[in-house]
């Protein structure tokens, strides 16, 4: 996500915050928090919040402190009036409420972000949103080659051709074998190569993953060869899509290991946990 885009997010996310001031308390009504996570009709956000209030009763959490039911009156033509349902809710009621949205959307992935941290700093935010979509390009990655993985033991290729063909495809990509990209990166011996690239090498490898994956259903390819010949081809149509924009794969500086930045992800979450207020 663009600096700009978050920008826009977070002015967006901004204007419909409420706040007590003599309790030092912010909050934020469910039906303005609705339409900036995408939503478009209430019933299905009123199942969202109540998947966030069994979240928060399982870890623990006082659903009264952080969601509070309310009527408002809406003025309809004529000056009539009619009930509507809406939450009061705290930051962390919202965190939880974005964690139960699909990642993938960029209101949602953004939301993660801006409601774990105990401050609306732009800086801290934008680190936050960089390192959710890194961990979920990794996952998705992880996810394409289970499949593929799956999809060509199916058609006579083991665990070992597996690991050959992916390998292949590295050296296609990076125009070096993998061992080779480990040692400039300083990846020690039985970890991925992927958990220490950055977020556009790892996006790159899961696109030529899928193709290939899908080639392979489509081409009703048969064995490690043609598989291989396949992903080998992907890879370098990858490549050479990079190298169009001055890009080359195997230049880019290495990443914090992923499982360190896991880590301190959770360990965000958890101290949103601890210090989450609650509603007056």
């Amino acid at each position: 996500m663009d600096r700009k885009k978050i920008v826009t997010l977070k002015e967006a996310f901004d204007n419909v915050v409420q706040a007590v001031e003599k309790e030092h308390v912010e909050f934020w009504y469910a039906r303005d928090i609705m339409v900036l996570l995408g939503y478009s009709k209430w019933e299905n956000f009123d199942i969202a919040v109540k998947r966030a209030m069994e979240s928060c009763e399982t870890s623990g959490g006082n659903i009264v402190n952080h969601f509070r039911s309310l009527v408002k009156h809406v003025i309809l033509g004529k000056g009539a009036q009619r009930e509507i349902q809406d939450y009061m809710l705290t930051r962390y009621a919202c965190y939880l409420i974005a964690q139960n949205g699909d990642p993938r959307k960029e209101e949602i992935a953004f939301a993660q972000s801006y409601f774990a941290v105990q401050t609306r700093r732009l800086e801290l935010i934008e680190e936050r949103v960089g390192a959710i979509e890194r961990l979920n390009v990794r996952e998705q990655l992880a996810e394409a080659e289970k499949r593929l993985s799956k999809n060509i033991y199916e058609r006579g290729v083991d665990e070992q051709g597996f690991a050959r063909i992916r390998s292949k495809g590295d050296e296609a990509l990076f125009g070096v074998r993998t061992a080779v990209m480990k040692e400039r990166l300083g990846v020690r011996e039985g970890r991925p190569l992927a958990d220490f690239l950055p977020t556009l090498t790892i996006a790159a490898k899961g696109l030529a993953t899928e193709m290939t994956s899908y080639n392979v259903e489509q081409k009703d390819l048969q064995g490690e060869r043609p598989i291989t010949k396949e992903h080998v081809q992907n890879n370098t149509s990858v490549r050479n899509m990079l190298g169009q924009r001055g890009i080359k794969p195997e230049e880019l500086p290495p990443a914090e290991d992923i499982k360190k930045l896991e880590r301190r992800v959770k360990a965000t979450e958890k101290k949103n946990v601890d210090n989450a207020g609650g509603l007056p």
